[in-house]
């Protein structure tokens, strides 16, 4: 891997004459690359397992909740299906990407000790690698399902602003668990925690008039609400996209990317010392 890095970006005199983000992006591009390449070697279907969680829990919540809860999606089992589907959809990106990007700097300690890199690369190739990934798997269906339901290609392409928002969230995130990782190496045990109760707190399977207004207004802190709602509104509701949805959504991911990065920015000077 170092050789590797040292051969296409060429760290030297003749690499400084590249412009920073030219060698950002190379750099990126060869980490996402060996991301993907570790994670399914040897796979039969390769980033498409990405699918078979999302596809599995709706069955299962389907079999389990989709009698019960289907009055609330126009009485409509395939509604609750959809429903199910796309909030998984959100859920396992954001689990899979943050928990990817905790760890990322860390290991990559050994690199960093040998080569002078920016470390912020690492956690955002961990994030890019899944949205290659979703590209490729969850996307297109979420764009069938959306074409299907709405009739309408400017639904389907309303659908990658919150899917944008998304990103923006696990970025911002994944600089903060990275940088805390540094610190806390106990962080993935906790962490879990918080991911199960972001997972809990979303409408994922159930629909969100069955929240106690006690507990409905401590949804605002969970930044995934805004999104999966904004997601099933343009994919499912057949009417135009919900410009306050997509607002909120926007707005939210865009306090938790900066957030994360200018504690990323602030912390990193202490990570060598501890790596």
């Amino acid at each position: 891997m170092i050789n590797l890095i040292k051969t296409n970006y060429k760290w030297s005199i003749a690499g400084a004459s590249l412009a920073p983000l030219q060698r950002y992006w190379e750099l990126f591009y060869v980490l996402v690359e060996r991301s993907l390449k570790v994670r399914y070697r040897g796979s039969l279907l390769g980033v498409y397992w990405s699918l078979l969680n999302p596809l599995l829990m709706t069955a299962l919540y389907t079999a389990i909740f989709g009698t019960t809860f289907a009055s609330y999606y126009n009485d409509s089992i395939v509604d609750y299906i959809l429903a199910a589907f796309t909030g998984l959809v959100v859920i396992h990106f954001f689990s899979g990407s943050t928990n990817q990007a905790l760890v990322s700097v860390v290991e990559n300690g050994i690199l960093l000790n040998k080569i002078k890199l920016p470390m912020v690369i690492f956690p955002l190739s961990m994030v890019g690698g899944n949205v290659f990934q979703f590209c490729l798997g969850m996307l297109p269906v979420l764009a069938i399902v959306t074409l299907v339901k709405s009739h309408s290609l400017v639904n389907v392409v309303a659908l990658l602003i919150p899917l944008l928002s998304l990103t923006l969230v696990c970025t911002g995130i994944g600089f903060f668990v990275s940088a805390l990782y540094v610190f806390f190496r106990d962080l993935p045990y906790f962490y879990e925690l918080v991911t199960f109760v972001l997972w809990m707190s979303s409408p994922v399977f159930y629909p969100t008039e069955i929240v106690p207004p006690a507990v409905e207004k401590f949804l605002i802190f969970n930044p995934l609400v805004p999104i999966i709602e904004s997601v099933r509104q343009i994919s499912l509701s057949g009417a135009l996209p919900d410009i306050i949805l997509m607002g909120k959504a926007g707005i939210s991911s865009s306090l938790i990317l900066a957030f994360g990065w200018i504690l990323f920015r602030k912390w990193q000077e202490q990570f060598m010392d501890l790596i």
